[in-house]
């Protein structure tokens, strides 16, 4: 289900290549998220988004005039989808890695959201030194999945602290995510399936409750790789499991679901 930006064979509707401006220096691309009306400057050879951001906004649903953050932003992308979607509410985007931060900011720029999307330079163990409690009505995430010491090391530079933990582990995310939500907020992730069973155990812990669930597959004869999840604190009630969302249909072409969340407000 890994859509690689910037790569016209593979990214499907909805996200087009376009010839860099004077800003994109040459080891960086030039990506369209037309339904959104976002240009993304992005790593030519490092960490490169993939469809997730997409359909964590989505499943996210941002409301009128809700104050977010983005945990992990990376070069923006989450961040900026937020605040396309809904024209009133305002976003933090939180990065540790200093120069994927500068081309969030330098995204940010180029889409004109400087006055309501603002990157902040940190790692996600450190938020409360820059943020009073209950900050936010909506935190959304894509932590990093592998652990240390697991998977492929990749050669690409960035590439690796955006897979693995490296400074922050899952607990840690959740840690932040409590801290920085309103009692009547909501925290939305997405995350490995692998690791379905150990998020649950570590919410619980933060006393985190699980609101929604929605599990990504490939098509309907893949298991899931991905989920999305909605927590929230000082509340309780039932999961809702939530239909399962298919990347692509019976045909091999992509869901219309999928072509749906791509065309945005376009």
């Amino acid at each position: 289900m890994s859509i690689t930006c910037g790569q016209s064979s593979t990214c499907g509707a909805g996200v087009d290549n376009l010839e860099p401006p004077p800003c994109c220096q040459e080891s960086e691309t030039l990506d369209q998220l037309s339904g959104y009306d976002l240009r993304i400057i992005q790593p030519r050879h490092g960490y490169r988004f993939s469809v997730d951001p997409l359909l964590l906004a989505d499943f996210a649903g941002v409301r009128a005039g809700e104050s977010c953050v983005d945990l992990g932003t990376g070069c923006g992308v989450i961040a900026l989808l937020l605040a396309r979607l809904c024209e009133d509410c305002s976003v933090a985007a939180i990065e540790f890695q200093q120069a994927v931060a500068r081309i969030a900011e330098r995204n940010v720029v180029l889409n004109g959201l400087s006055g309501r999307v603002e990157v902040v330079e940190e790692d996600v163990v450190s938020v409360k030194s820059r943020f009073p409690v209950d900050s936010f009505d909506l935190v959304v995430s894509n932590p990093p999945y592998r652990r240390p010491g697991t998977g492929k090391v990749s050669p690409r530079a960035g590439r690796d602290d955006s897979r693995h933990e490296s400074t922050a582990a899952l607990a840690d995310f959740l840690a932040a995510a409590k801290y920085l939500v309103k009692p009547s907020g909501r925290i939305c992730l997405i995350y490995h399936t692998s690791r379905l069973a150990e998020l649950m155990a570590q919410a619980a812990q933060q006393k985190l409750a699980p609101l929604r669930l929605r599990m990504v597959h490939g098509n309907s004869r893949m298991e899931a790789r991905m989920f999305m999840i909605e927590l929230a604190k000082g509340r309780s009630g039932e999961l809702r499991v939530e239909p399962p969302m298919m990347v692509r249909g019976e045909d091999g072409g992509y869901s219309e679901e999928k072509l749906r969340i791509y065309r945005g407000r376009g």
